[in-house]
């Protein structure tokens, strides 16, 4: 079963069992991404692991971080925020700059 999240969609063991199941039953990777709504890409890279004999892993939840990822989770997207912020002043700073005339009193 399909699961929603703001980095994308993540699957299930199940569902890419199954999704697995249907190329080796002789449809082609593209027939079954398209008729399950899925990237050719992680379909190729699920089937490609079990031929490996690879085991298709459950996408990781947020209920199971650790609180040190937890933590660390927060303070890159807490860093990536003040990055943000921090570029849209120096922009600012450099437009209001150039609109400002040049101090004749020096």
């Amino acid at each position: 079963m399909p699961i929603s999240n703001k980095s994308g969609r993540r699957y299930d063991r199940e569902f890419k069992e199954n999704a697995v199941a249907l190329v080796r039953t002789g449809r082609s990777i593209t027939e079954v991404a398209r008729d399950l709504g899925v990237s050719m890409w992680s379909l190729g890279r699920w089937n490609r692991g079990v031929n490996l004999g690879q085991p298709l892993r459950e996408p990781k939840t947020l209920a199971a971080e650790t609180p040190e990822e937890r933590e660390l989770r927060h303070l890159r997207q807490e860093n990536d925020y003040l990055r943000r912020q921090r570029d849209i002043l120096k922009k600012a700073v450099g437009i209001l700059s150039a609109e400002m005339p040049p101090n004749s009193s020096h």
